[in-house]
């Protein structure tokens, strides 16, 4: 066997072209930050729908949210009462604020 085995290019130490300080940080695509402490509606895959005040969140957007009521669809299921939820931003499909809408820049032009 040889030592050269696995995958990928060379062990240890940082790619040729990259030097530690020529990465750029990377920012977030939406500025979640205006809607903090106000009430925000958020649908899921799959389907489901909460509303609630949004109170953090991070790059990955999870979201830290309280007084979330989840509501049903077709009101086939009375409003459920969740209080204070971490919700997982790889389910995250859409997040809108409840007191109206307005339009966003669009972060790819």
């Amino acid at each position: 066997m040889s030592g050269r085995g696995g995958r990928g290019g060379s062990r240890g130490g940082a790619p040729n072209n990259a030097q530690s300080g020529d990465r750029k940080k990377r920012e977030s695509i939406l500025n979640l930050a205006q809607y903090v402490d106000t009430s925000v509606r958020v649908k899921f895959m799959g389907g489901r729908e909460v509303t609630g005040i949004l109170k953090g969140f991070d790059q990955l957007m999870n979201l830290v949210m309280d007084d979330v009521v989840e509501e049903f669809e077709n009101n086939a299921m009375p409003p459920r009462n969740l209080g204070l939820v971490v919700l997982r931003g790889p389910n995250v499909v859409l997040i809108s604020p409840t007191d109206g809408s307005a339009e966003i820049e669009n972060p790819f032009t």
